[in-house]
């Protein structure tokens, strides 16, 4: 008997039980987008790294084992999302993940979780930012941010790039494999855009009021939304409307409640209406 009748996206990321992040924001998010979310763990905490402190373990040493089952089930995956990676054993590990699991029909996004603001995180190195460049050539659909998108293709960083620049950006990444692309978060003013590219089309701004300071997790769940809506035959900039109306209302509702910004974003209160919404 196939165990591959029901859709399913496998989403490899780090586990955390608090702080709503990783894959506890992709497994809700995914199964109420009506797929099955298949996690595929790199490491294990009690909460995110914003906290004061936190419990941690590195399961590098297991992922290729627990590959390894998935491969005797013979599982197809109609969607993969790669979100953050620690090392660069871990990247290595994940393309060997691709280079087996991905098929012609398999819709991949990578989510290059490397840095912001012009700098890498201080977990992340230039020789591990080198190895997640190797696995945009895999990529159907790129989330990066401003700052992920200038490392990875060698470009000087400035938080005020206009269109035409951004549209080189989007272009030199674009020949490394994606032919869509999503620049994530661009602040404006008053506004977050969304620079959306999909080779051949004019380039496309997706505004949204920007509401309350940045919060963990939010990246995750608006990849999660791109992802499961590539599997579910969304339109690309159809895709990204839904994901950034979803974060706005989501995040205004966050404000009220008045959460700290360590807890992220209070999706759950919306999570039935995910696939509603005027996009």
């Amino acid at each position: 008997m196939s165990h591959n009748h029901q859709r399913k996206i496998a989403v490899i990321n780090d586990f955390c039980g608090f702080g709503r992040c990783s894959l506890v924001v992709s497994l809700p998010i995914i199964s109420a987008m009506k797929l099955q979310c298949c996690p595929i763990p790199t490491s294990i905490f009690s909460n995110h790294t914003g906290f004061e402190s936190f419990f941690y373990t590195d399961y590098t040493g297991y992922m290729d084992a627990y590959i390894e089952e998935w491969k005797k089930l013979d599982l197809h995956f109609n969607g993969i999302l790669t979100g953050f990676l620690g090392s660069a054993e871990q990247t290595a590990i994940v393309r060997r993940f691709l280079e087996l699991f991905k098929k012609d029909d398999t819709i991949t996004v990578i989510d290059p979780v490397m840095g912001d603001y012009g700098k890498l995180y201080p977990t992340y190195s230039p020789a591990l930012a080198e190895q997640m460049s190797s696995l945009i050539s895999f990529a159907d659909i790129l989330t990066p941010n401003l700052t992920e998108a200038c490392i990875l293709t060698g470009t000087d960083y400035r938080v005020d790039m206009s269109e035409e620049e951004i549209t080189v950006l989007c272009e030199k990444l674009s020949k490394s494999g994606p032919k869509k692309i999503v620049i994530s978060g661009l602040e404006r003013g008053d506004d977050l855009d969304n620079f959306v590219y999909e080779a051949g089309k004019a380039p496309v701004i997706v505004k949204e009021h920007k509401v309350g300071p940045c919060r963990s997790g939010t990246g995750d769940v608006f990849s999660s939304i791109i992802a499961a809506d590539a599997v579910n035959g969304v339109e690309f900039i159809r895709s990204v409307r839904h994901a950034s109306s979803f974060i706005a209302k989501v995040l205004r509702r966050t404000v009220e409640l008045d959460l700290p910004k360590t807890d992220g974003i209070c999706f759950e209160e919306y999570l039935t209406e995910i696939e509603k919404g005027d996009y």
